[in-house]
């Protein structure tokens, strides 16, 4: 597995065993979607075409507020 670390709000995360996931929705045949993982209290996003590459990282209360307002279609264009 390979080894990355992500950094937010002035505090490392070791991602090395994140268990990375994408939507159901997705399908599960395609690279280009974005995945999700749950670690250490964070929420970690990265490019699934891109895995090596950087990691976004959020807290609960930002991922919780980024899900509601994609359900309540907030960014709907």
């Amino acid at each position: 597995m390979e080894e990355k670390m992500g950094s937010h709000k002035g505090y490392d995360l070791d991602l090395t065993d994140a268990q990375w996931r994408k939507s159901s929705r997705s399908g599960g045949n395609t690279d280009m979607c974005v995945e999700v993982a749950f670690v250490d209290g964070a929420i970690a996003v990265r490019d699934s075409k891109n895995t090596a590459g950087p990691v976004l990282v959020f807290t609960r209360g930002e991922w919780d507020a980024f899900v509601e307002g994609a359900k309540d279609g907030e960014f709907d264009l």
